[in-house]
């Protein structure tokens, strides 16, 4: 164990990025370390129920947490009609509002980081975020990026752009997408490319709003299904996590009114997919014909379900590390989290994408032959009901999801980010906190 040192983490406002940095911070202080979280107010209280002292970072124009929590909900509920849509199409909309917002948060956030990390003092920042936080690479410490979403966060010509869902066999494809991509963001660029200016930061090329860390990365993608690149990644400064799956409450199958012989299957659209009740109540309807069990997760919404099949259970919430190495397959909406924990415990997934990275993750776990891509609204139930039998049945698929799990299972994610960060910490004594 080396000597207690402080890392600060400051993963993005939502579920997905900050609960895969609380894993990454269990394991730090299991090596002796102290962790602590700088956060948007509106996510207060998630790291501060897992033990870790929080610090405020507003990111956007103060208000109450219950107002910021409704103000992303009726963002993301007014995008529904957006969500049908395919990557290409969302670009002036969903795509492009988003990065508006994005633009924003860092601007905020640079009015309050400097004096947040003089109180902290940290030896270490771990970033999980699209964009540059100018006080933190200017701070003086080691700072890492971690990469949640997926792996082509880090651009490549010969990879699907980032959100663009493309199929790696597809180039046409990843140009359109890049040229409508620049060509819409390119005011939005421009503005981020003024404040960094007003920050003593060069400005970053059209379409880059972040830049990889001189000092170390952290991908949380699966290794297995990297995509193939033109300039592969220097393994001293990126390394693959195998997911991050953190340790939760445990979770015991509860008895349903029916089928409680059959398989089981996990439903959830995310906390901020859930909205769309619609599409939800469409799909649960659907797949409760078939000879199975339900888990679904219908976030904040429970109350809209009044007409819940015999062999369907409804939850706002189930603790899904401990749900999904249960099931005999899962259907979501290609998060990170559930994208890499199905992978990480080998259970096949229907992914329904409806924004940002899910459609890149719903292609590759398609296109690898880890499950099915299918439209969230266009779909028949003749077909999804052959691709669940697919997924409940196919023994092809089985053994690459055990070849792949047991990949995953090879070094705990977590762990490995610690012990990274650790010899992070080590060298910098040594150098004075130069990258290296």
């Amino acid at each position: 164990m080396s000597d207690k040192k402080i890392i600060a983490f400051f993963p993005e406002a939502a579920y997905g990025p900050a609960l895969n940095s609380v894993g990454i911070a269990q394991a730090c202080e299991a090596m002796g370390h102290k962790a602590v979280f700088l956060t948007d107010p509106g996510m207060a209280g998630v790291y501060s129920g897992y033990g870790f002292d929080e610090y405020l970072v507003n990111m956007s124009e103060p208000m109450e947490p219950e107002d910021m929590a409704k103000y992303w909900q009726d963002f993301i509920n007014s995008h529904i009609p957006n969500f049908n849509k395919d990557p290409y199409d969302q670009i002036e909309n969903y795509t492009k509002e988003c990065w508006e917002a994005v633009v924003d948060t860092a601007k905020w956030a640079q009015k309050d980081l400097p004096s947040v990390l003089d109180k902290v003092k940290p030896d270490l920042i771990c970033v999980d975020n699209v964009i540059l936080f100018p006080a933190i690479k200017q701070y003086g410490k080691p700072w890492v990026r971690i990469i949640s979403c997926s792996e082509n966060e880090i651009e490549d010509e010969n990879i699907p752009p980032h959100l663009s869902g493309c199929w790696a066999d597809d180039p046409e494809s990843m140009a359109k997408f890049r040229k409508k991509f620049a060509d819409e963001i390119k005011p939005i660029h421009d503005d981020f490319n003024e404040f960094l200016a007003s920050c003593d930061e060069a400005p970053y090329p059209l379409g880059q709003f972040f830049e990889a860390s001189p000092y170390l990365n952290l991908l949380l993608y699966p290794e297995a299904i990297a995509y193939e690149r033109k300039e592969p990644l220097d393994r001293k400064r990126f390394q693959y996590l195998e997911g991050c799956v953190r340790k939760d409450e445990a979770y015991e199958i509860p008895t349903f009114k029916a089928n409680n012989d059959k398989p089981i299957i996990y439903i959830s659209f995310g906390s901020l997919g859930s909205g769309d009740t619609d599409a939800l109540k469409r799909l649960m309807n659907s797949v409760a014909k078939m000879p199975v069990r339900i888990l679904m997760n219908v976030g904040d919404y429970k109350d809209a379900y009044t007409d819940v099949p015999d062999n369907v259970i409804v939850d706002g919430w189930f603790p899904q590390p401990s749900v999904i190495p249960q099931m005999d397959a899962v259907i979501h909406h290609g998060g990170n989290n559930s994208f890499t924990e199905c992978l990480y415990f080998g259970v096949p997934a229907i992914i329904m994408p409806y924004v940002w990275d899910g459609h890149d993750n719903a292609s590759r776990v398609h296109e690898t032959g880890h499950g099915f891509k299918m439209h969230r609204q266009n779909w028949t139930e003749e077909e999804l009901h052959k691709n669940i039998n697919t997924m409940l049945n196919d023994d092809a698929m089985k053994k690459r999801l055990k070849i792949i799990s047991d990949d995953m299972h090879k070094e705990h994610g977590p762990s490995k980010a610690a012990r990274l960060l650790d010899g992070l910490l080590k060298q910098a004594e040594q150098t004075q906190g130069e990258p290296a």
